[in-house]
């Protein structure tokens, strides 16, 4: 299976970028890493070169949902990535706020799995359950 992942906008957190690349593979995903400071439309560009089933979007600074509220538009002109697992995980708001509010609001974005303030692994195992899912064997 494969995975497209980085960190959205200006964010620069590298050290957990890594950590999920590593994960990933360890969990026996192929992964295209797009790296920091990434924006939207080149996620969805290297899914669509490269025939992901899953794109996992990062972000720790809480800059992701300036970004994510593009995503619907976006996937509207990717006709190709209606069955794209589209993941996003990390810090996702800048203060605090309700866990399930947030969650939901990244949903009405366009993402399946929203993983807002949650341990990388459980969230792996989150989208490994979806995929799942989504992909039975």
């Amino acid at each position: 299976m494969k995975v497209v992942t980085g960190v959205v906008g200006n964010d620069i957190h590298v050290v957990a970028n890594r950590l999920i690349d590593l994960s990933l593979r360890a969990r026996g995903y192929e992964v295209y890493n797009l790296g920091v400071n990434t924006h939207l439309e080149e996620f969805f560009d290297a899914v669509v070169e490269t025939g992901a089933e899953v794109l996992m979007i990062s972000s720790l600074n809480g800059e992701a949902e300036g970004w994510g509220r593009e995503v619907r538009l976006l996937k509207s002109r990717y006709k190709t990535l209606d069955d794209v697992v589209l993941m996003i995980g990390g810090n996702l708001v800048v203060g605090s706020g309700d866990p399930e509010e947030i969650v939901a609001r990244y949903k009405n974005y366009g993402f399946d799995l929203v993983c807002h303030q949650v341990d990388l692994n459980t969230g792996l195992d989150m989208l490994q359950e979806l995929v799942d899912q989504r992909f039975p064997a």
